[in-house]
């Protein structure tokens, strides 16, 4: 039996997570939440997770805050930044510490599955959940 893809969702808007995490366990992936940035680093320091998905904007620990100390963790997790505002420069500094992509949270769920698709196919040869 194939091990299904682990994907930790972090971000502090109830709404957004409910929907995003609905979607990707209706496609078979397995989803963690966590609301800040501080329990998401907690999470990933007792569990592995096959892609991020992290709001940059949180508070008390913005996205790029966590993703150095993800980074200090594991150097190779796929993170995908989510935000509302794909323009903003705070996305280039995150790409100092290697994101694998942007998520917009307008963004479409076909969309959605071309990022999840992507970060798969990069790293480590994972391959989508079928669903």
């Amino acid at each position: 039996m194939e091990n299904k893809i682990k994907i930790l969702l972090v971000d502090d808007l109830r709404d957004f997570v409910e929907t995003i995490s609905f979607w990707m366990k209706s496609k078979g992936y397995s989803v963690y939440v966590c609301r800040s940035g501080e329990e998401a680093l907690r999470s990933i320091k007792s569990e592995s997770f096959d892609i991020i998905f992290m709001d940059i904007q949180m508070p008390n620990m913005n996205g790029v805050e966590t993703l150095k100390k993800i980074r200090e963790i594991d150097k190779k997790v796929p993170v995908i930044l989510v935000t509302a505002y794909p323009e903003n420069p705070i996305v280039s500094e995150a790409n100092e510490y290697g994101i694998s992509g942007v998520f917009p949270k307008e963004g479409s769920f076909e969309r959605l599955t071309s990022v999840i698709e992507v970060a798969l196919r990069s790293h480590r040869g994972l391959k989508p959940s079928d669903g």
